[in-house]
């Protein structure tokens, strides 16, 4: 079987569609929030909601197509969530530290 049959083919693309708003809602956010901190949260999330959908659409795709279940890229997804937060929050950490000494710079 070379061809995702319809039934499979929808979810898929809706799936791929919801990734895409989500990133896009997420990039957006990150556009339209004035400080460093309300930023952060919009991509973040954008980035692990939209990763989600691709994984669960690639892994119905590459089980449907291989006659078994294939879960590779949730290895893929466990990485994007595991280390997104961290990210974030080192991210916001320096950025504290930095409104911090700058605002001792200026007493």
């Amino acid at each position: 079987m070379t061809e995702l049959p319809l039934w499979a083919a929808v979810p898929v693309a809706l799936l791929l569609v919801l990734a895409g708003i989500v990133t896009l809602v997420g990039s957006l956010g990150l556009l339209r929030l004035r400080s460093f901190h309300e930023r952060m949260h919009a991509p973040t999330m954008g980035m692990t909601m939209g990763a989600f959908c691709v994984a669960l659409a690639a892994t119905v795709v590459a089980s449907l197509l291989q006659h078994r279940p294939i879960v590779h890229e949730w290895l893929i997804c466990l990485f994007l969530f595991m280390t997104a937060p961290v990210t974030a929050i080192l991210l916001m950490q320096s950025a504290r530290r930095r409104q911090r000494k700058h605002a001792d710079e200026h007493e």
